[in-house]
């Protein structure tokens, strides 16, 4: 095998990547904001706590998507922790094209604009810090402005080889004796 040139990835590296993420278990979270064309949405699976004081997250937003561009020009936006009940918004929010804000779902726009979902676990309401260009994606850095408690007590939703799970206390490790 020859060497590549600098900035080329080795064949194979993008699906071995894409293998090694997929085996990685995920918390999932709908990120949502008010867009000019109403409110937007979409489903994540790569929130991540970067900062507690202040308390700061980082979530990946693809770019090229109507829904992306509106989260990354949102003043503000609303990250919703989800649980096990929340599994068929999670599904809704991540099919390109689905109408995500209908009559049959509870949500209400906050007094800041944000689109927030009732039924969740938790809300964290954020103002963008920066942005930051990264593959095809945008890592976007928060602020949490506001801790809300979405109504929803069921197992956080964790996302694995493309598929939902439940976490909860059967899932837990015992400390060896």
């Amino acid at each position: 095998m020859g060497p590549t040139r600098p900035g080329a990835q080795p064949a194979g590296l993008a699906d071995a990547f894409r293998a090694a993420f997929s085996a990685h278990p995920a918390g999932v979270a709908i990120v949502t904001a008010s867009g000019p064309n109403g409110p937007a949405g979409i489903t994540a699976s790569s929130v991540i706590s970067v900062s507690a004081e202040p308390p700061v997250l980082a979530v990946s937003i693809t770019r090229g998507t109507e829904s992306g561009a509106a989260l990354l020009a949102g003043e503000t936006l609303a990250v919703h922790l989800l649980t096990t009940a929340n599994r068929r918004l999670a599904e809704l929010f991540a099919r390109p094209g689905s109408h995500r804000f209908g009559f049959d779902m509870d949500w209400y726009s906050a007094p800041t604009g944000e689109p927030i979902i009732r039924g969740v676990g938790t809300v964290l309401r954020c103002k963008p810090l920066d942005r930051m260009p990264a593959g095809t994606g945008v890592v976007l850095a928060a602020q949490v402005l506001q801790v809300l408690d979405g109504g929803s007590f069921a197992p956080a939703l964790v996302y694995q080889r493309r598929m939902y799970y439940a976490l909860d206390a059967w899932s837990t490790l015992r400390p060896r004796s």
